[in-house]
């Protein structure tokens, strides 16, 4: 039995003298006799202290990798101070990076990408606000401003900027439940501004100061989920526009809703056709067509200044701020994805802070000229103007440009057209939009990949649908931290085993080959240890002490000596980490058990050392592999017999 333990055990490679004393025992038992002779001596490595960095050094090198971990000012090395006054401008205004090299070709498919996405974006526009319980023509306003300012400002080429659905469901929401937009429109239009304005000063500080990881709280996982819900809920209240109900529920929940007609049908005509057609139809038997609701006039001309309609004092003050932010993180979310993706698609990058500024800023200056929340659409809607943008052949933001020029036009001299066009085909076009929010693909690969992803999902979609949106959102937000919190607090520990002849070290649960090496037990952490884990961490990796001796009377082999906890990939440690290590220690001592540290990475091996921690154990306590450790400390037991 100890033979066949050891078995791959010589071919190791251990120190000779050693091993040769340690085989000769070994075979002495079992009345064999191997040869050692092609056994190389093994060098016991010491494990190193990283090199010496004050205080302050520590600190910036730190804080570095927080705030600017893809190094913004590479660019600006060993540069002339005249070429840094170029790329510092171009830093800030992406346009004349790209602009210098503007030819008529780009602007070609620029010109047709951009007509087609104000194809798309005049009647979503108008519909969007709607959603929001706002008046139509804000959307269109929405679809002029923030276009042109981000094309000066953003990185992304083919993101297309305008109102999206769930930020205006959102906004209509949190606003609707305190202020009625029927009773009291002036007051809910400028609660709607200051949210924006908000939003935009939300946004734009976190890429100001490098803080968008603030947004990666809201995972994948979660957004799918929430998305769909709000998806459900915002096709089952366009039933009162698309079905003619009169007496409609506002309640944004789906049981309410659900009351109403179970069953709905509606095509997938294009936006503006659908307008088009809908409007020349009721216009030509509007004297048979009463009944029809319309969208009624709509002023001509450009945005009107809404600077002095901003709420910046009062009882509603505190519900703008709050609306403001949730849309947006929202919006900001939604824009910066699909920036990326498309920026993949066609290799180039999309900076995450400037993207914000710019996203912020459009918003500021939007909520000063009658424009409320806007952003780049969601790559998985049916008719997202990013991935109409993308798929027209936009190169550059001008797009971006042409759509808002499109509008403008539409603003200036088409406004009395949509006079008859009918409220359905609105309701339509936002059921035709926000249907592609249900991505069952994406939680099907959730379920099969990671089931707590799904979980996560499933709450924030049934958040979504039977409390209300704003909460369904924070249900995701929740399970987002709880998901952070559960693998910080309750970090993986693993039994590591031997693969026979080598010195790896593997999950002995994961591999069949890897097995155990008697009076050994050896231990992998894969999480840094914090304040949060340490106590965990400590009864945890007791536990299993129980159960290996367990294990060993059970099976009647040899009894255990040493506890080998293998910390490469303990990232970082803090003193209540220490602490708990020593404690661990201490216990162990008073069951004879030996406890020895593996491979502890540089900032770790720095703490341990200054709390002068590592004293306690003596010179066999610290090894630089697993493979060591275990060769010298039988060794060393050998040389005691």
């Amino acid at each position: 039995m100890f033979l066949q333990h050891f078995g791959g055990f010589a071919e190791m490679g251990i120190s000779s003298n050693r091993v040769e004393d340690f085989l000769d025992i070994a075979c002495h038992e079992t009345n064999l006799k191997i040869s050692t002779e092609a056994i190389p001596p093994l060098e016991i490595h010491r494990v190193c202290l990283p090199p010496k960095q004050t205080t302050i050094q520590k600190l910036k090198q730190r804080l570095s990798e927080i705030f600017f971990p893809d190094d913004p000012l590479y660019r600006f090395k060993n540069q002339t101070l005249f070429r840094k006054m170029v790329l510092g401008l171009e830093y800030f205004f992406p346009i004349f990076q790209w602009g210098s090299s503007y030819s008529f070709s780009l602007l070609r498919s620029d010109f047709i990408s951009g007509l087609t996405i104000a194809s798309l974006a005049i009647p979503q526009g108008i519909s969007y606000a709607k959603l929001a319980n706002l008046p139509p023509i804000i959307g269109l306003y929405s679809s002029f401003v923030p276009p042109l300012i981000y094309s000066v400002l953003g990185s992304s080429r083919h993101l297309g900027v305008g109102p999206v659905s769930i930020a205006s469901l959102v906004m209509g929401t949190m606003l609707d439940e305190t202020i009625s937009y029927t009773e009291e429109p002036v007051l809910y239009l400028k609660l709607a501004f200051t949210a924006t304005f908000f939003a935009g000063l939300f946004q734009a500080s976190l890429g100001l100061f490098r803080l968008g990881f603030i947004i990666d709280f809201l995972s994948k996982a979660t957004l799918v989920g929430f998305m769909a819900g709000a998806a459900v809920i915002v096709s089952l209240q366009q039933l009162k526009g698309l079905l003619g109900i009169v007496h409609f529920t506002s309640k944004m929940q789906i049981i309410p809703s659900m009351r109403k007609p179970k069953l709905f049908w509606i095509s997938a005509a294009a936006p503006l056709t659908s307008v088009i057609l809908s409007t020349l139809l009721v216009f030509l038997f509007k004297s048979k067509v009463h009944e029809i609701s319309a969208i009624g006039h709509l002023p001509k001309g450009m945005n009107p200044p809404s600077a002095k309609m901003l709420y910046f004092h009062g009882p509603y003050l505190v519900l703008a701020i709050k609306t403001g932010i949730t849309t947006g993180i929202l919006s900001l979310t939604e824009g910066i994805a699909v920036g990326r993706t498309f920026a993949s698609l066609k290799n180039y990058q999309v900076d995450g802070n400037k993207e914000m500024m710019a996203i912020g800023l459009m918003n500021m200056a939007g909520s000063c000229s009658s424009c409320y929340v806007t952003t780049g659409n969601h790559l998985l809607r049916s008719f997202s103007r990013s991935a109409v943008n993308y798929n027209a052949g936009a190169q550059t933001a001008v797009s971006n440009i042409v759509m808002a020029a499109a509008v403008l036009v539409t603003l200036l001299f088409l406004m009395p057209l949509f006079y008859y066009t009918p409220n359905v085909i609105l309701a339509a076009i936002i059921i035709t939009a926000v249907i592609g929010l249900i991505d069952y693909q994406a939680a099907f690969r959730l379920w099969k990949v990671d089931k707590l992803d799904f979980l996560a999902c499933l709450c924030s979609f049934f958040g979504v649908l039977f409390i209300s949106v704003q909460m369904g959102l924070a249900v995701a937000v929740g399970v987002s931290v709880f998901k952070i919190l559960l693998h910080v607090t309750r970090p993986n520990s693993v039994v590591l085993g031997n693969i026979p002849g080598t010195q790896i070290y593997l999950n002995i649960s994961c591999y069949g080959e890897a097995i155990r090496v008697p009076s050994f037990l050896i231990l992998a952490i894969e999480s840094p240890i914090y304040f949060a884990n340490s106590n965990y961490l400590q009864e945890r990796i007791l536990r299993w002490v129980r159960e290996e001796e367990e294990r060993i009377q059970a099976n009647k082999e040899s009894i255990m000596q040493c506890i080998v906890l293998d910390m490469t990939a303990v990232t970082a440690i803090d003193t209540s980490g220490i602490e708990a290590i020593h404690e661990l220690r201490k216990t162990l001592d008073k069951r004879s058990l030996q406890l020895v540290l593996v491979n502890p990475v540089g900032n770790v091996m720095e703490k341990l050392h200054g709390s002068k921690f590592l004293e306690s154990f003596g010179p066999n306590g610290l090894y630089l592999s697993v493979g060591e450790a275990v060769a010298d400390i039988s060794s060393l037991w050998k040389a005691q017999l």
